[in-house]
């Protein structure tokens, strides 16, 4: 039996209705306004004691106040009690020599120093093609002098900068080589630092070395994959040990020519929402690959490799890295400064946030101070534990046809503790995100294990060339940063500590 209800009470119930729903709404409002207040009251309380303590010090103190200083420092000083470790202010100078650094072409004459244990410049590399080269500079040489100024550890930082100028202007440095000392004029000019170094080792595997991820990096990194690629290269190993500066559009066109199709990195920020960032297309290396990383590997390098695991294109060597999976992005300021603040926090293409815990190896191989430097300084194989067992881990993928699923944790070596648990590596093969793109993706990797397997040579040819005539136009596009870009410019805690002496990446 149907009841009706009377007019009069649809109308008294509608407005009940509508009276709980505006009275809701009030509420949230209230409540936004209230916070909004608060915030004001909040801002303006801080505002009005910054100006009480300039008018006590612009009253009171002894001394004169240099304006530029003073402002430089309240910026500072309001940045560093935000708590954000990565959080920084740059004066005007700085901020231009930011953009100098990682466009990667700045007016320089073309090395990398460090400060040596007698306050001289010592000379750790000379890049190609550069001033120092042209004069004859080398590696251990000394700069003992500059312009008529002696270089020792009082002005050492000064003297660094010395080495920089406008382009086209001259400089005369007194350099050191043994007990000699040699008078030379150098002439300051744009220098394109190389940030990626290649070669082919032994058994057909590319070693790719990074010094950072800026600018230029994609460009040098297609013409030296490619160049492996040409050579034969039956497998290649990314060494990002150490790398802890770079930009997020640089990693991302990076691997956009190494993964197949699908999302690269996504970010979540303060409210919570998540945005993807960078993705790749379906064009992909299809060669075994490893990833070789350390403690001090940082930011978009932790990236780059927990990228690669997640797509199931290779497994990572080292040891565990730093933990640093957030976003910094730079705020230009109207006075030619800017500042950094974290922004966002990185989700990488299947595995849950590395930030504060880092990237786990799947064969954990460490090294003593001795082997590192050894390995720095000589290089090879035979001096490098965890190069070696990144090549004994890629023979084997490389001997089974390509299949990852075949790699079982090689027996360790004297210098390795343990291989990592497989769990981690089990999860990111049984959902990778080519697995979820479709059909398409999965019969194209088919394909490839398949070619692999034949290990015929003229196949293998065809298959490079094939990839290698892909991926031009991805390393064309510029990534100048500005605040409205997701891939601002960013870099991690230790590059922000080190000091100008203790820095031996900075090139000069």
């Amino acid at each position: 039996m149907n009841k009706k209800i009377s007019l009069g009470a649809a109308i008294a119930f509608m407005l009940i209705v509508a009276a709980a729903t505006f009275s809701m709404s009030m509420l949230y409002a209230m409540s936004t306004f209230n916070e909004k207040v608060y915030s004001v009251k909040e801002r303006e309380s801080t505002y009005s004691k910054i100006a009480e303590i300039d008018s006590y010090v612009r009253q009171n103190y002894i001394g004169s106040i240099t304006e530029t200083r003073l402002t430089d420092a309240t910026a500072e000083g309001f940045l560093a009690g935000t708590g954000d470790p990565y959080a920084k202010y740059y004066d005007a100078s700085s901020y231009a020599r930011l953009l100098d650094d990682y466009s990667n072409k700045s007016v320089q004459i073309g090395i990398v120093t460090t400060m040596d244990e007698s306050g001289y410049i010592r000379i750790l590399e000379v890049y190609p093609d550069s001033p120092a080269q042209a004069v004859g500079l080398e590696v251990d040489d000394l700069i003992v002098n500059i312009d008529e100024t002696d270089v020792s550890k009082d002005n050492y930082t000064e003297a660094v900068g010395m080495l920089r100028g406008e382009p086209g202007t001259k400089m005369t440095i007194v350099l050191r080589k043994g007990v000699e000392d040699t008078t030379l004029e150098i002439t300051r000019r744009f220098v394109e630092v190389p940030s990626v170094n290649s070669s082919l080792l032994d058994n057909y595997i590319g070693l790719v070395t990074f010094k950072e991820f800026n600018d230029n990096t994609p460009d040098q990194f297609n013409k030296q994959v490619n160049s492996l690629i040409d050579q034969g290269a039956a497998g290649l190993i990314f060494d990002v040990r150490g790398v802890n500066t770079g930009t997020l559009r640089s990693v991302a066109q990076v691997l956009d020519k190494l993964l197949p199709e699908g999302v690269i990195v996504s970010s979540t920020n303060k409210n919570g929402e998540t945005t993807v960032l960078e993705t790749s297309d379906a064009r992909e290396v299809a060669l075994p690959m490893q990833v070789l990383v350390n403690e001090k590997t940082s930011g978009e390098a932790e990236l780059f490799a927990q990228a690669i695991r997640d797509y199931n294109k290779g497994g990572i060597v080292g040891t565990t890295t730093a933990g640093k999976g957030t976003m910094q992005t730079t705020f230009p300021l109207t006075d030619g400064s800017a500042i950094r603040l974290t922004t966002a926090r990185y989700n990488p293409p299947v595995s849950p946030s590395y930030d504060g815990v880092g990237v786990q190896p799947d064969f954990e191989v460490k090294m003593t101070e001795e082997q590192a430097a050894l390995a720095s300084a000589i290089g090879g194989v035979d001096n490098d534990p965890q190069l070696k067992k990144a090549v004994e881990a890629i023979t084997v993928v490389i001997k089974s046809g390509g299949n990852l699923e075949t790699l079982e944790p090689v027996a360790p070596s004297d210098q390795t503790s343990s291989s990592s648990s497989g769990d981690n590596s089990s999860e990111d093969e049984n959902s990778s995100p080519d697995d979820a793109e479709g059909d398409e993706d999965s019969e194209d990797s088919e394909d490839s294990s398949s070619e692999d397997e034949e290990e015929s040579s003229s196949e293998e040819e065809e298959t490079s060339s094939e990839e290698t005539s892909s991926e031009e136009d991805s390393s064309s596009e510029d990534a100048e940063s500005s605040s409205d870009d997701e891939d601002e410019i960013s870099s991690s805690e230790d590059e922000d500590a080190g000091s100008e002496e203790e820095s031996s990446s900075d090139g000069q």
